[in-house]
Parts: structure tokens; C-alpha cells; sequence
């Protein structure tokens, strides 16, 4: 690729990554927090890179230098190959780059959600008392590990609120309310749901904060017990900050 080329594709790259990383929440819709700085490092480093390049292109080159360079690359190397030319190929690079400036993938939701089986919660044994305050804010794992895992069936009768988006099931009455979760990055997402019975459900994606209790079925306390919940209220919200977390809610 010729050096101009490879300025400008190192420059927008460069940009592409600070934009999406440091300028706007982009990011957060294909890799967790934590790489943020990782994002923003690999953006400064591939300006300086371009700046480089650019820099270095810019030196005056000997007579000598240039005739040797001429005769040893010239337009045709003496192999059948043309040097004086950008392969067609090498064009696709500037794809994801220019993406990322002006065109950014949406984020993962209801599509990807409906699609696959909700997240396995990890097992516990002991679970401290809940609160006496009325609703009980609660992360969607943690009201499936209470339903499902909590054998002194504190949940029963409380009400509890939480906060997703909105997944339609065509198949069944009702919905879920969803997130999806990061372990590194959209490669890795996983979504944990819980069904809710007694409300319409907004458009697909909407985010929204569900008051209620929980539907009765199965034994609760065991695996038999169904991570759903006959909704009292259902609030439009703004999408959280922490959105591909299963975290409370910080908006």
C-alpha cells in the first residue's frame, strides 16, 4: 500500500477508535468499561503511528538513494509484479475504520435476546435477608436466584421492581424483561430474562422499570419455579449508563 494510503487509513482508524471510545459511549455497546482506556491508548497510538508515517515521508531523499530505489523497485520488479499500484483488496481496510466515525453498528437488544436461552444463574446457598422497604429494587439475577434457589421462599408475596428492556415472545402470552451482559465483550453476551404476565409490552427494545410480585408456579425455591412476575406497573425509562451489566440500574 502506498504510504499516503497508509497515513490515512492509520489516521482514521485513529480517530475512529477515539471517537467511539472517548468522545461518545459507543464503545459500551461492543466491549465492557473496563476497556475503555485499552480503546483510547490503541487510538492515541495509532494517530502518533499515522503522524509518524506521515512525518517520515516528508525527508529529503538523496539523488543517489532515489536512482537506487528506482532501479531496484521499479514499476516492474522483473517477477511479472506491478509495485505501482494499491491491491484492490487493501481497500476493504478503510471499511471498519470509516464505520466507526460515521456508521456505528447498533447494540445488541430484543433480537439478539429472543434468540438464544436466557443465562444460567450461578448457585447459591445462603441469602440474607431482604429489606423491608416496598417494591425490593432487584437485578433480574438476583430475583431468578431468589425464585429458584432460596428455600426459605422470602420472595413470595413481595413486591420488587426492576429495570430491563423489552423482549416480545410471540409464541406465549407475555414478554420478558431482559438484559444482556458482558463477560469481555458482544462476542461473549449472554441475556438473563424474566417473564412478566399482566402488562402489555411496549415495543421491542423500549426500556422500561416493572413493579410486581411473583407468578406463582412450580415450588418456589427450586429450579420448578419460574423467573416471572405478574406486573403491577411498567415505566418507560431512560436506558442506564451500566446497560450491558445485570447491575442496579444507574441512569
Amino acid at each position: 500500500m502506498k504510504r499516503p494510503l497508509q497515513v490515512t487509513l492509520l489516521v482514521l482508524s485513529g480517530l475512529g477508535l477515539l471517537h467511539a471510545s472517548l468522545f461518545t459511549d459507543l464503545s459500551l455497546r461492543f466491549v465492557k468499561e473496563g476497556m475503555r482506556p485499552m480503546l483510547v491508548a490503541s487510538g492515541v497510538l495509532l494517530l502518533v503511528l499515522g503522524v509518524a508515517e506521515a512525518w517520515s515521508s516528508q525527508k529529503p531523499v538523496s539523488d543517489d538513494a532515489a536512482d537506487s530505489h528506482s532501479h531496484d523497485h521499479g514499476q516492474d520488479d522483473g517477477h511479472g509484479h506491478d509495485h505501482s499500484t494499491v491491491p484492490r483488496i487493501a481497500w476493504l481496510l478503510f471499511l471498519p475504520a470509516l464505520s466507526l466515525l460515521f456508521y456505528a453498528p447498533p447494540a445488541l437488544g430484543a433480537y439478539t435476546a429472543a434468540r438464544e436461552a436466557p443465562k444460567a444463574v450461578a448457585e447459591q446457598r445462603y441469602f440474607d435477608p431482604l429489606p423491608a422497604t416496598s417494591p425490593i429494587p432487584l437485578t433480574l439475577t438476583q430475583f431468578t436466584s431468589r425464585v429458584q434457589q432460596d428455600h426459605k421462599r422470602d420472595i413470595g408475596g413481595r413486591s420488587v421492581r426492576m429495570t430491563g428492556f423489552v423482549t416480545p415472545d410471540k409464541g406465549a402470552d407475555g414478554w420478558y424483561l431482559t438484559r444482556i451482559i458482558f463477560t469481555c465483550c458482544a462476542a461473549d453476551a449472554q441475556s438473563v430474562k424474566v417473564r412478566i404476565h399482566g402488562a402489555a409490552a411496549l415495543p421491542a427494545n423500549t426500556w422500561v422499570t416493572v413493579t410486581g410480585t411473583w407468578h406463582p408456579g412450580g415450588t418456589l425455591g427450586t429450579s420448578s419455579a419460574p423467573a416471572a412476575l405478574d406486573a403491577r406497573t411498567v415505566k418507560k425509562v431512560a436506558k442506564p449508563v451500566n446497560a450491558y451489566t445485570d447491575a442496579l440500574p444507574l441512569f
